[in-house]
């Protein structure tokens, strides 16, 4: 399966031979993008409600350390081994195997769930030791017990996102994508309703106070854990109705698990790497913020690198997620047919496709990321101040978002040729480009933001590197990739995306002399709105002319394939 192949005229997107279902595609990238729209939404506002109750303070940071803990030693453990490797070992036992592989899943989810298990008992217990390797030396001793607190209170949530992720991909290899982009809602539901709790019981001083009591510990722990509990149990239902009724086997020997296993090894260690830059990282982050407090400057540290990195994640989300996701177990049955060059085409088609919607986003927010990060994060707990900083971040993490979402498309043509080594070597290269960027650049940097933006400046770096070399090595393995043809139109979609950004920028300052009298920020949020609508406006359009006039056929052909859903959806 294809994505539309942007050389063929926009009214024929649909009939193009060489695509492997181009419309199914479609419709299944639709229905995730729904999905994940409303959960990122509903993410944004549970990440609002969170800021408004804790700011951006060493307690936010505490508890941002002891709420992504589960996350990260879920990702360590298994995380990454199911992402990237039994999608396609799915799809192969569905079919090859008599029973369309219910065995195998059967075998595999029991598996994963009692390792998961007992991984999350043995967090709870080593929770103190585990929050010490994520922060500095000289991180305050409140702020240490308190993210042991909320870390002891959240590392169960280990469990259930296996059983959430395991889920989704069983779901998934059966075709049904829709659900586990829905289920996160649920979630972001819950963890909304925990923050608003805490904020009528403990007001918008506490955090800044840096003091939490028992209770309210106890109340931000608890019902962030229950709205993971709650994202993978409604799965449950969704399951039985595809057919399916999960029966814990225990009979793994022989079954056919060891070449997944054998598979998942390399993804292991890719993501152990990544989870040792992950560990680095967050001690430099914790640390800006603790400089920054000793300092007096404007809070920033984890909290604020975190917010920014989601607001980053964003369109990668909605757009790049839902497209491969919908595409990799087509792509996997191209692969696993032998048909390697057609592997080459859908992988460009896609990169092409994805950087039509991804360039002209990083522009708007390249100039627009401190006016969002006000308009979203300012209230409560967090001053003007802080989500200014945070949106400076912000736009920094767009210079990068392109190689980034097409670096995760790269890889994800590795998986399906079940070559999970490559993509280990990759990271490895990745992670000692970042970290030989990382430290200088955070050391010589200002105090407190200007250090988490010394951060994200080194990932976007480390991103441009190492996305070239990974895009020429898998074109070798395939045998080509339409090579030339997609750097082409990557060089004019940049070109165009500067275009954009120049022209916003100018129009922002003639906005400010217009509202100021001078080009000077403003916390008045009807006219950072209205500077904000305005420029993006300018910027999408300035990138549709730029790209017209450099006749970029992707623009005109996502845009005519768009109207068409649109179109179809109306009907």
């Amino acid at each position: 399966m294809s994505v539309p192949d942007p050389e063929t005229q926009p009214g024929d997107i649909d009939a193009n031979p060489s695509s492997a279902a181009g419309s199914a595609l479609a419709r299944n990238s639709a229905v995730m993008a729904s999905g994940t729209i409303a959960s990122r939404v509903t993410g944004v506002a549970r990440d609002i409600a969170m800021t408004a109750a804790l700011g951006f303070f060493l307690v936010s940071d505490a508890y941002s350390l002891g709420n992504s803990l589960p996350t990260v030693v879920y990702i360590l453990v298994i995380g990454g081994a199911l992402n990237a490797v039994f999608i396609p070992q799915l799809v192969r036992r569905m079919k090859e195997d008599a029973d369309g592989g219910k065995a195998y899943a059967d075998r595999l989810l029991t598996l994963v769930a009692t390792t998961l298990l007992v991984v999350s008992v043995l967090a709870v217990l080593l929770a103190p030791w585990i929050v010490d390797l994520y922060t500095p030396s000289d991180y305050p001793q409140g702020a240490f017990d308190l993210a042991v607190a909320f870390a002891r209170l959240c590392l169960p949530q280990i469990f259930f996102y296996g059983v959430y992720a395991m889920l989704s991909q069983v779901l998934n290899s059966r075709g049904r994508f829709g659900a586990p982009m829905f289920a996160p809602i649920a979630n972001n539901v819950i963890a909304i309703a925990t923050f608003i709790l805490f904020l009528a019981v403990a007001g918008t001083s506490a955090a800044a106070d840096g003091a939490l009591s028992t209770d309210q510990v106890l109340i931000l722990g608890v019902g962030t854990t229950l709205g993971v509990i709650a994202q993978a149990l409604i799965l449950v239902p969704v399951l039985w109705r595809t057919g399916y009724a999960w029966r814990p086997r225990f009979d793994w020997r022989g079954a056919g698990l060891g070449k997944a296993g054998g598979l998942a090894a390399w993804t292991i260690g890719l993501v152990l790497v990544n989870q040792v830059t992950y560990l680095l990282i967050t001690r430099l982050a914790t640390l800006a913020n603790v400089n920054a407090a000793d300092a007096g400057t404007v809070a920033a540290g984890l909290t604020t690198y975190q917010k920014a990195h989601l607001v980053f994640m964003l369109p990668h989300s909605v757009i790049t997620v839902s497209v491969v996701t919908a595409m990799l177990p087509a792509l996997s049955r191209v692969a696993h047919d032998g048909r390697l060059d057609q592997v080459g085409r859908d992988v460009a088609s896609t990169l092409r496709m994805v950087a039509v919607l991804i360039v002209p986003i990083a522009a708007i927010l390249i100039v627009n990321g401190s006016a969002v990060a006000v308009l979203l994060f300012g209230y409560g707990a967090a001053t003007p101040e802080q989500a200014r900083v945070m949106g400076l971040i912000v736009s920094v993490f767009m210079l990068g978002l392109l190689p980034f979402t097409l670096f995760y498309v790269l890889l994800r043509g590795y998986y399906a040729l079940e070559d999970t080594r490559t993509p280990f070597w990759v990271t490895v290269v990745f992670s000692a480009i970042l970290l030989g960027l990382v430290y200088p650049l955070f050391y010589v940097a200002p105090t407190g933001g200007t250090q988490v933006a010394a951060i994200a400046l080194a990932y976007s770096i480390a991103y441009w590197l190492v996305f070239g070399a990974t895009w020429w090595i898998l074109a070798r393995r395939l045998g080509g990739m339409d090579s030339r043809r997609t750097a082409s139109a990557l060089a004019r979609l940049l070109v165009a995306g500067a275009v954009a950004v120049a022209l916003m920028v100018g129009v922002l300052m003639l906005l400010l002399i217009a509202e100021t009298g001078q080009v000077e920020t403003t916390d008045d949020r009807a006219l950072l709105l209205l500077n904000v609508a305005v420029t993006s406006v300018v910027g999408a359009l300035a990138f549709v002319v730029a790209a017209w006039a450099m006749r970029v056929r992707e623009v005109s052909a996502v845009l005519s394939y768009a109207g068409r859903l649109a179109r179809r959806g109306r009907r």
